[in-house]
């Protein structure tokens, strides 16, 4: 069994209207020291995958199906029960820096919280771990005192500061939910290259959340494809990239802009980026029945709209929820 395992995970919203689906049978994995990708539009499920792990979805959520961390059950378990694990044993890091800190507490204050609560430190200890913690992630207390507000920070620096949070207590399990949106591409970069390092320094497990097909492909060792809530194919990332079964799937690595290396990787000039037509489906509307991709997809047969396909065996430890997998014949 993996250390983190999900499986049949299923999450509804009671709504004015009848309840809502906003994941179906969702199955994960990840080990320590594992990266694992979850790539797919926005509006896919990505995160809420995240933080139905993290137990943060809001009161009209209804959650079924199995989150097991180390062997442990988390789903059912209540507010004070999680309060314990998240941050201690699974951890995150948010999207946007500057909503996942408080605008009014020091940087050192912040980081050191989570040390005094789930360890027990003084406040002292906590000050000098919240220091290392600083420096390793690229921020020694010389150059950034602890006394900072974030506001005083970059947003590559403030994200740096979360990470450090996330950290803190040597989680086994670190969700990164697209955590370089809004930075620029060299600061993404050093964010990636570090979340990477310290993974394999810490032998945590890394869930990497993104729309960027460039670094599921450069930092993950698996991945999964997430359409409208549901799993549409998964794999080790390299036969992924290798055998796009689903043409979800396809159409997202026809969308990717081609580079031109000997260019030094700029767009070629005239190129033209591929487009999905269509929307993905509003929260609900593809959970009734059949495949979710079926109005978009260039390959729907009637069964496709009618029923839900079955996963198929695209190769070792890789599947695709296809009727009619594989490239098109030409």
């Amino acid at each position: 069994m993996a250390f983190l395992e999900v499986e049949a995970l299923n999450v509804t919203i009671d709504a004015p209207g009848g309840k809502v689906g906003i994941l179906s049978d969702i199955a994960l994995s990840v080990e320590r020291g594992e990266t694992v990708g979850i790539v797919g539009e926005s509006g896919s499920g990505k995160s809420m995958t995240a933080l139905a792990i993290m137990g943060l979805l809001p009161d009209a959520a209804v959650v079924s199906g199995n989150v097991r961390l180390g062997g442990d059950e988390l789903i059912g378990r209540g507010d004070d029960d999680m309060s314990h694990i998240r941050g201690r044993r699974v951890a995150m890091v948010f999207q946007e820096p500057m909503t996942a800190l408080n605008p009014v507490r020091t940087i050192g204050h912040q980081v050191a919280e989570g040390l005094r609560h789930h360890l027990g430190l003084t406040t002292r200890a906590a000050r000098r771990r919240a220091e290392a913690l600083l420096s390793r992630v690229g921020l020694p207390p010389r150059r950034f005192p602890l006394s900072r507000y974030p506001h005083e920070l970059s947003g590559g620096q403030r994200q740096r500061v979360v990470i450090a949070m996330a950290l803190a207590c040597g989680p086994e399990i670190l969700i990164a939910d697209e955590p370089t949106t809004a930075l620029d591409v060299t600061t993404q970069a050093q964010i990636l290259d570090l979340l990477v390092e310290l993974s394999a320094e810490e032998q945590m497990g890394l869930l990497l959340i993104t729309h960027d097909l460039g670094v599921i492909a450069e930092m993950t060792d698996r991945m999964l494809v997430m359409y409208a809530g549901r799993i549409v194919e998964d794999g080790p990332t390299a036969s992924v990239f290798r055998d796009m079964a689903h043409p979800y799937t396809r159409a997202l690595f026809a969308a990717m802009p081609t580079a031109d290396l000997a260019g030094g990787g700029a767009i070629r000039p005239g190129g033209r980026l591929a487009a999905i037509p269509g929307d993905v489906p509003a929260a609900g509307a593809a959970m009734r029945f059949g495949c979710p991709f079926a109005p978009r997809c260039p390959r729907v047969e009637a069964r496709c709209r009618s029923s839900d396909p079955p996963p198929v065996v695209v190769g070792p430890g890789h599947n695709a929820a296809c009727y009619r997998p594989g490239p098109p014949k030409s």
